[in-house]
């Protein structure tokens, strides 16, 4: 999809469709209407507002409603969207419309789109929309045949600007970083969306590479004999029931100059590519979905695609350790003690709580360099998913600055956080009496522990863990998210990172 700012007169803009925003207070009260809507209102001689009201659109967040133009405008149809109470409107509502709209030109066979932004400020709303657009046409059709394989057809989308604003560099840049970002999510989507068979450790390191290659990133991938060299105990035991490899996939954003040395940021993901949850076998309802195990690492991956645009002026380096988790005659079992690369010892009480194993040894590995902070994304547990639902990712720290950095920037990019108690009282359950630690705690609380598990191995490492078991998959189709892999996790990093950059610059 091609998208352009234009400043046409939205009674002239040609197209299948003329998109207009509107808070429910303007479909209640003429006298709140945007000066758009009355311009177009007028230019369908009042037609819009009547169909509107005799069709009961009331403006809910993401209602839609659309009524031929009769050629009283350029545009085929237009195509109110409702962004709901303007009292309690947030940014993402209007992603989330933007996202809306284009599943309806999906599903109404429409080219090409006019939207216009609502009166705010403008790269806010530049971002929304473009990002809304992009994520929303997504549709996974790898795997589909016949008609059902054909991409949605909306090719061109033009960003109107409110009436007296023209296109500058900045708000141009940042309709492309828009683009970037959406489409680095995207593209993490789709490796989580392709089955496991298709997605290896082998295949996922390949798309790490050939990725990296294109963006200007380092990149290296290390075998099983150089995960034993480093004495990952905790993830060869994981890896060790699959016919597949195990990889240690390592990509890096290096800074030229002085930049070079600057306080580094690494990012570690989460990529079973596959967990059936080993001798302890999950319930097939529980493994029809496991090929999204490796969601934090696509997160992760999408997350350094777009960040080799932003070129922040330190180095972010991105770790992972792929392998599949199975109950194959050589997999690991209960009661096994295993020693990890930090040197700890941990006593195996259940083989299905074994992306903490995995990660606990790439966390150990990339706390090594001592970067200025950590954070891992891992579909860790169905506790936070029972915890806080399936719209909010939990985040695990116990540094209230570093936290407060990850919330803002989640908040910018509309991926809904919520801080969790890192509770040492809870460090007890997963003490072992015959090792350092067992792999489970109890019961309760199983979101804590499991992190507190991780926490663990990152030392004195300013830390951070974003648990997106619920929010990595979506379960319906809403907004701009499909039924499947939502990409969670790429747009906050991303954010995290142009931060941290604009801080930096801002010193300098």
């Amino acid at each position: 999809m091609q998208l352009t700012l234009s400043t046409a007169a939205l009674s002239e803009a040609e197209g299948d469709l003329l998109v207009m925003p509107v808070f429910e207070a303007e479909i209640a009260d003429a006298g709140a209407r945007s000066q758009a809507f009355l311009a177009v209102d007028a230019a369908l001689q009042g037609a819009l507002s009547d169909a509107a009201a005799q069709e009961n659109f009331t403006a809910k967040a993401e209602a839609i409603f659309a009524m031929h133009a009769l050629g009283r405008v350029r545009s085929r149809r237009v195509l109110l969207v409702g962004l709901g109470d303007s009292s309690r409107f947030e940014v993402e509502g209007l992603r989330m419309a933007a996202g809306r709209v284009a599943k309806f030109a999906a599903k109404t066979n429409a080219r090409s789109l006019t939207f216009a932004l609502p009166d705010m400020p403008i790269d806010a709303a530049i971002r929304a929309v473009a990002e809304g657009l992009l994520l929303g046409g997504y549709s996974f059709r790898a795997y589909k045949t016949g008609k059902a394989a054909q991409s949605p057809t909306l090719t061109e989308a033009h960003l109107a600007l409110p009436h007296g604003l023209a296109p500058t560099p900045e708000m141009e840049a940042t309709l492309q970083d828009a683009i970037a970002l959406a489409e680095a999510t995207n593209w993490a989507r789709d490796l989580v969306n392709t089955p496991s068979h298709d997605m290896t450790p082998t295949i996922l390191a390949e798309r790490a590479v050939d990725m990296a290659r294109e963006a200007g990133l380092f990149a290296e991938v290390l075998d099983r004999a150089d995960i034993e060299q480093r004495g990952m105990g905790m993830f060869l035991a994981v890896a060790q029931g699959s016919v597949q490899a195990p990889k240690l996939i390592h990509l890096a954003w290096k800074p030229e100059g002085e930049a070079l040395n600057a306080p580094a940021l690494s990012l570690v993901g989460k990529a079973i590519t596959f967990d059936s949850g080993g001798l302890s076998l999950k319930p097939s309802e529980g493994m029809v979905w496991m090929k999204t195990d490796m969601a934090g690492s696509a997160a992760v991956l999408g997350a350094m695609k777009a960040i080799a645009r932003v070129k922040p002026p330190f180095p972010v380096h991105a770790w992972m350790g792929a392998c599949e988790n199975m109950p194959g005659g050589a997999a690991y079992k209960l009661g096994d003690v295993l020693t990890s690369h930090a040197g700890k010892t941990v006593e195996i009480h259940n083989t299905d709580a074994e992306g903490r194993l995995v990660l606990g040894d790439i966390l150990s590995l990339a706390a090594a360099d001592k970067p200025a902070l950590l954070i891992d994304l891992a579909t860790l547990t169905g506790a936070i998913a029972v915890a806080l639902g399936l719209f909010n990712s939990g985040l695990f720290t116990d540094d209230d600055e570093v936290a407060s950095a990850i919330l803002e920037a989640a908040g910018e990019a509309g991926e809904s956080t919520w801080r969790m108690p890192l509770d040492a009282r809870l460090r007890g359950d997963i003490d072992s009496p015959v090792a350092d630690l067992k792999n489970v705690g109890d019961r309760y609380g199983g979101s804590i522990t499991a992190a507190l598990f991780l926490k663990e191995f990152v030392g004195k490492t300013p830390w951070a863990h974003l648990d997106i078991a619920g929010t990595a998959r979506s379960k319906s189709e809403r907004g701009y998210l499909d039924i499947g892999a939502s990409g969670t996790g790429v747009r906050t990093l991303v954010e995290l990172v142009r931060r941290r950059a604009a801080a930096m610059r801002s010193v300098d």
